[in-house]
């Protein structure tokens, strides 16, 4: 079930017209990987005319919005791994200038309506990296999908370092 006071201070840092997740139901599966099944609505873009389907512009930002209430979530419910020594403080803080996208990729396969589509997303690892010549970060290896009611479909992957850790 979607905590719908989370959800709005995780999409505080957003203009009101990107704020496309609507609701998310976060899991702890084997090996505490976490995972988020979420709702999206885009009704009009942020920053082009009507393209009739998801955008990779798009899709990058619905991924930030899906894994920052994931990581809020697993933050606060002590879920999953590598993020046990957080307090929701502490993500407040690093949200924006500490959780990095290293490398994103992203597959379409068939366009994704965009006016109404779900996605999810899975922490399949996260490890504490200590580099001899650098501060200890956070390598987190991720995987999305979305899809729309008809046959639209995105997926990809994509790692996130996570600096200046508490």
């Amino acid at each position: 079930m979607t905590d719908e006071a989370l959800l709005a201070q995780v999409l505080l840092p957003y203009k009101d017209h990107c704020k496309y997740l609507r609701s998310a139901v976060v899991t702890e599966g084997d090996a505490g990987r976490t995972a988020a099944r979420c709702d999206f609505e885009i009704p009009e873009s942020c920053y082009i005319d009507d393209t009739g389907h998801l955008n990779s512009v798009e899709v990058n930002i619905c991924y930030n919005q899906m894994m920052y209430y994931l990581v809020a979530r697993s933050v606060r419910d002590g879920l999953g791994t590598g993020f046990a020594s957080w307090t929701l403080d502490d993500f407040w803080k690093h949200q924006l200038p500490d959780i990095l996208i290293a490398r994103f990729s992203s597959n379409f396969r068939r366009p994704v309506d965009p006016r109404a589509f779900s996605g999810e997303m899975e922490f399949r690892s996260v490890t504490r990296r200590a580099p001899a010549d650098g501060s200890p970060f956070l390598y987190a290896e991720t995987v999305y999908r979305f899809w729309d009611t008809g046959t639209g479909r995105c997926d990809g992957e994509a790692t996130l370092a996570f600096v200046d850790i508490p």
